[in-house]
């Protein structure tokens, strides 16, 4: 018996692509989708996680949304690597500055994910895990971004399963110490459900707010002007 369409996914097989970008909002989806692709077709809208398939530069692409927090990337992901065939996903998402030698719109690519998740749990292993992204994309979008003349920030990125944390303040001067580049929300357990498919990750994010200045871009930004993620991205995917 199939195991799709899922109770979170309409699409039914071969709807995906072999690459999906997925950004956490779906009007970025749909942004990215409308903007990008060609022929693009939406095939899954369950919840308004709007996905779509289409092609960039006569490459089969597809683009999805997450949704907030590792829960839901927990969900999509899994879905999409174990029951859609689907073999790489490229998180373009939106990030808190750490590292305050960083700026507003800077593009950071994740090499590792620190978490204060449980997430991991799952899988067995009785430690800390720190899952990376997959070194042929995070070369391949090094690569991407030298042509497009984006100067990319790779290092750790931390995912916190709280968005209040009343710690943060605290947190966020320890893993500045510890090289951490940024806060968000999705890397970890997407990096993990790639691990554990033995497919292929990798965290694209742009740095939308600085929780120690209180500097920070509108949601329409976040939106619609993150595209040389985004360009980077669907040149590798």
């Amino acid at each position: 018996m199939s195991q799709i369409p899922t109770a979170h996914n309409a699409a039914r097989a071969g709807d995906f692509a072999r690459t999906v970008l997925m950004p956490g909002d779906p009007l970025r989806a749909q942004f990215i989708a409308k903007t990008y692709l060609e022929d693009a077709r939406l095939v899954n809208n369950v919840r308004g996680i709007q996905g779509y398939t289409g092609t960039y530069q006569g490459k089969r692409v597809s683009v999805m949304a997450s949704g907030m927090g590792m829960p839901t990337m927990g969900i999509y992901s899994y879905e999409l690597f174990n029951f859609y065939g689907v073999e790489q996903i490229i998180r373009v998402g939106s990030a808190g500055m750490i590292d305050q030698r960083l700026r507003l719109r800077d593009v950071v690519a994740g090499m590792s994910a620190y978490s204060n998740s449980d997430y991991g749990a799952q899988f067995g292993f009785r430690g800390n895990l720190a899952p990376s992204a997959d070194f042929g994309l995070l070369l391949a979008a090094n690569e991407s971004a030298k042509k497009l003349g984006v100067a990319l920030k790779a290092g750790p990125v931390f995912s916190s399963d709280i968005f209040y944390d009343e710690t943060r303040p605290q947190a966020s001067e320890i893993l500045e110490k510890l090289g951490v580049l940024c806060v968000e929300m999705e890397a970890y357990a997407l990096y993990l459900n790639a691990a554990r498919a033995g497919k292929k990750a990798l965290a694209l994010l742009t740095i939308s707010d600085n929780p120690k200045t209180g500097e920070g871009l509108s949601s329409d930004d976040r939106q619609q002007t993150f595209t040389q993620m985004m360009e980077i991205a669907l040149d590798i995917a």
